[in-house]
């Protein structure tokens, strides 16, 4: 039976004396003059696979090291599928402005008028607006911090709400920024209700095909899981690729390189147009990071050196191992901001 896990993500706002700790030593050693070397000397110190992309204009880069399958010593494709997790929440933002331009949604509408029968169950639903959720203000529970509840089903995302429903906010609408895969997964019920079939649909015609993003898929069911990188928990031995995770907001599979592509056209212009920029723009970053159990990812623009850098790891652990991971990525970036 696959386990289900739900993807975090919080703040690693640490001291200096929690990374001493964290046994990371990518910033006592010498920054390497390649990118490759340094995948090398990551997987040296106990990552397991290592997949880079970088995307300038007219050129892209990949680079991979260690292993795409650990136990039978495959080693690491630059062009294999891996599970992107929150960077989907990119796809998904899209999606929103692009519905919110045809005047099919609506930033403002709330949360209790698109999915009425949350009224009473999620607090403040009548005064969390759709744009309050895209943006993490809406103080909304984050359900993967909760236990499971009798029912939960992947083909009803509200089951999974359901375990939030009737506990106390985590801050009144509007007033903070807090991180919840609730709004996503909510977003999700949204869109499919409004177009009355699945987004994932929406997102392959509207967003996807029309970049040739042959390479992504929106859930893990689209795809043959062999073309698919492993991945390992710390302290845990056996691959946990075949865990599963569907729901909006965490559920998307590409390739380093399709996604690159995809988060340089939604900077440059590419995919929207000028009033779907502003809407977007207006209501969700054009950055994102990824974490589920066995992969890690990080996918940014440099503006410096006018690059897109995506970063997997098929390595995940606790919390304080994103220092490492963030680490490796900073040193990433600087050697290529040496070599511009």
């Amino acid at each position: 039976m696959n386990k289900r896990y739900i993807p975090v993500i919080s703040s690693m706002a640490f001291a200096c004396l929690t990374v001493i700790l964290s046994g990371c030593s990518f910033g006592l050693q010498p920054l390497p003059s390649t990118v490759q070397q340094q995948l090398n000397d990551a997987v040296d110190q106990g990552m397991d696979g290592i997949i880079v992309c970088v995307n300038r204009p007219d050129d892209i880069q990949l680079y991979a090291a260690g292993w795409k399958n650990r136990e039978e010593q495959i080693p690491a494709d630059p062009h294999a599928l891996f599970k992107i997790a929150s960077i989907s929440k990119l796809y998904i933002a899209a999606a929103t402005t692009r519905l919110v331009a045809e005047e099919k949604l609506s930033l403002d509408k709330k949360l209790a008028e698109y999915i009425p029968e949350v009224t009473g169950q999620i607090e403040f639903a009548d005064q969390i607006t759709l744009k309050m959720m895209l943006q993490h203000r809406s103080g909304i529970l984050d359900y993967s911090s909760q236990p499971e509840v009798p029912g939960e089903t992947f083909d009803d995302y509200l089951s999974f709400a359901g375990r939030i429903y009737g506990k106390p906010a985590v801050f009144e609408p509007n007033k903070k920024y807090r991180y919840s895969n609730t709004n996503y997964l909510l977003i999700g019920e949204i869109i499919d209700r409004t177009l009355g079939y699945s987004h994932h649909t929406y997102v392959r015609d509207e967003l996807l095909t029309p970049l040739g993003l042959s390479d992504t898929y929106n859930v893990p069911g689209e795809v043959d899981m062999q073309e698919v990188m492993s991945g390992y928990l710390k302290g845990w031995e056996p691959d946990v690729k075949d865990w599963e995770f569907p729901l909006p907001g965490g559920s998307m599979i590409a390739t380093a390189e399709d996604v690159s592509v995809f988060l340089r056209a939604l900077i440059d212009g590419t995919l929207f147009s000028p009033k779907e920029q502003t809407i977007y723009t207006s209501v969700y970053p054009y950055e994102h990071t990824g974490w589920l159990p066995g992969y890690t990812s990080i996918a940014r623009y440099h503006p410096d050196i006018d690059a897109v850098v995506v970063q997997f790891v098929n390595t995940s652990g606790k919390e304080i191992y994103w220092l490492e991971l963030k680490s490796l990525y900073k040193r990433i970036v600087r050697i290529l901001e040496m070599n511009h």
